[in-house]
Formats: C-alpha cells, structure tokens, sequence
C-alpha cells in the first residue's frame, strides 16, 4: 500500500506543473488558481456544514483552527502562486520542479533541529544522490532558456521554502485534524487570497478558451484531490525526510509528461536522470540492517512511531 500510495502522490503531484502550464497559456495565474479554489471551497464549506456535528470537527480550537489556515496560506497559497508565476514568466515546468525538487535537503537540514527527526548517513546518501539525479534531467533545459531573467529563477525557489515551512508547522502540531478538516480550511484560505488576488489586479473574468476549464479540472482532480491530498497522508505514514524524497522524483515524471503532452525532448540524459533519482529513493525508503533508518526516534509531534501508526487516518 506504501508503495502504491508513493507512486500515486508522485504521478499526481507532478501533473500540477502540467497543469499549470496548461492553464497559464490561456489565463494569468490568479485567474487560474482563483477558479481552480473558488469552486472548491464552496462544495467543501457546505459539506463542512452538514458535518459540523460529526466528531471530525469536535474539539478543535479557533486556534488550531487558524493554524490549519495558515498552513494552507504557506502549502497553497504561497507555493502554487510563486509556481504558477515563474511558468507564466517563462520558467519551464521541467526547471520549476528542479527547483522545487532542492526541498528535501532543506527539510532534511532542518528536520533535525526543528523535529528532532535526524537523518542518518543513509538518507543523506539518498538525498545527495537524488539531487544530482534531478540536475541531470533539468540542468540542459536550464541553460537552453532564453529572455528569462535570472530573477525569475527565485519565485520558484520562494515557493519552495513555503511548503517546507508549511510541512514543519503542521508536523509540530500536537492536535489531530482529519483530511476533510485540513483540506476544507486549506482551500478556503486559498479561495480567498486567489479570488482577492484576481480581483485587485482585474483578472477574475475567466477566458472562454475550453482549455481553460480542462487544465482547471486537471488541477482540481488531479493536483488538489490527489497530489495534494497525498502528500499529508504520504507525510503522516513516512516522515519528513521519505516524503520529502519522492521530491526527487517530480522533475523527471514531469519531463516525461511534457514530452508526452507538448512534445518537449527527452533525451539520454533524461533517462540517466530518471535512474538516479529513483535510486536515490530506493537509497532512503530501503531498510538498512537492524531496522529502518529512522527506527524509532520520535516523530513530527514527539510521538512514537507506534502513536505516528495511530495518526495515519488524522490528515491526507
């Protein structure tokens, strides 16, 4: 089931840049992300509604409340904003998960002194391993670009920075939200910035091109429901760090989507590329001798891995 659960965050995940380079062709970024959550949020706040009694709902606080929105105002709202704008300024959804694929050796870097989740040689053998698996598919694409400014190569990086902070704020909560919690005050959050967004810079209006509402219902099934979605289950069974791993992975899958959808090369280096970064997450998620490389130390809340087992249902 972990396995299958991985592959499916990874394909869905992936298809978000996909999408967003879909979407960006006929729209500006705020119009596409405010009508990929505006929708969203609405059917999502009504069935909070008639769930408001169901024990989901029961015994949180405004402020674990207004925490869960802030982590959708970081791993939404922040991330897919700074993604969907460095594609729109001329960034390639291949150089964009590039980017976004550094975050595992970031949040490995940090997991230690914030989490008290330390990554072993093993895991840094894997992530130093990934990282150069994903240079490999990104690093020609990178250098082919031209009439981008270098600056743009930042938004992307910004994005990054605010998933991870999203990732370490919810695994040092101590309150279990359930998945439908988490998701409905996420997307809300979101919802709101986005619609507030388009707005101000007078791009609400949604462009009458059918590709429009396709690469919307891409991102909604697809990146939100699946990508998104997964990535706290995946988080909650595995951990920072092997979550954080399958990262590696997003910038080889999205090049084959894109040579598949738009045509773009997939060359040799692609396929080195590919190999090495699914080494690199064999590297982490195989177990060493003498059990798992991140045995039973504690996990994001202090919790045993026995307590993290019970927690598996609390948020995906």
């Amino acid at each position: 089931m972990g396995f299958l659960l991985s592959v499916a965050f990874v394909l869905c995940w992936s298809s978000g840049f996909v999408g967003a380079k879909l979407g960006t062709e006929t729209a500006d970024a705020p119009t596409l992300l405010m009508w990929r959550f505006l929708p969203l949020a609405v059917v999502l706040a009504a069935v909070a509604v008639l769930w408001r009694g169901r024990q989901s709902w029961r015994g949180l606080t405004g402020r674990d409340l207004g925490r869960q929105a802030v982590i959708g105002l970081l791993s939404q709202s922040g991330y897919l904003l700074t993604v969907y704008y460095a594609i729109q300024l001329g960034v390639s959804s291949g150089t964009t998960a590039l980017i976004d694929g550094t975050q595992p050796l970031v949040a490995g870097a940090l997991a230690g002194p914030l989490l008290r989740q330390y990554v072993s040689a093993r895991q840094w053998l894997g992530l130093c391993l990934g990282l150069g698996g994903v240079a490999l598919v990104t690093t020609a694409d990178a250098s082919a670009m031209t009439g981008v400014a270098w600056w743009t190569y930042l938004v992307p990086f910004a994005g990054m920075l605010s998933l991870v902070a999203a990732t370490f704020l919810d695994q040092r909560s101590r309150t279990p939200v359930a998945p439908l919690v988490s998701m409905t005050v996420h997307c809300t959050t979101s919802a709101l910035v986005f619609t507030g967004a388009a707005l101000l810079t007078g791009a609400a209006a949604p462009p009458a091109d059918s590709s429009f509402w396709i690469a919307t219902a891409w991102l909604v099934v697809l990146s939100t429901f699946g990508g998104y979605g997964l990535y706290w289950l995946v988080l909650r069974r595995s951990g920072v760090t092997r979550v954080n791993t399958l990262m590696f992975l997003m910038a080889p899958v999205t090049a084959v989507w894109g040579a598949l959808m738009f045509g773009e090369p997939f060359t040799v280096q692609t396929g080195v590329g590919l190999a090495v970064a699914l080494a690199a997450v064999a590297v982490v998620h195989g177990r060493p001798k003498g059990g798992s490389g991140e045995g039973a130390a504690p996990d994001a809340d202090g919790a045993s891995a026995a307590r993290r087992a019970d927690r598996v249902p609390c948020r995906g």
